[in-house]
């Protein structure tokens, strides 16, 4: 019986950008609408920007663009 094979693209040039603006303040446009708040995990898949306190996950492949503040 066959199975199924996941496939999570990961996009380098993406994450080394979110990297670079670890730990500071900016806004992501996502194809849900925007989002501000402090950079502060960055992962292949994900980031998590904590927004007055409260924490957002954030996948990637939605985010549409990347504006520090």
């Amino acid at each position: 019986m066959p199975q199924a094979i996941m496939v999570y693209p990961i996009d380098p040039y993406v994450v080394e950008t979110l990297m670079s603006v670890k730990g500071k303040q900016l806004v992501l446009e996502t194809t849900r609408g925007g989002i501000s708040g402090c950079l502060v995990e960055v992962k292949p898949d994900h980031v998590v920007l904590d927004t007055r306190g409260r924490k957002f996950f954030v996948r990637i492949c939605e985010i549409v663009w990347i504006m520090p503040e």
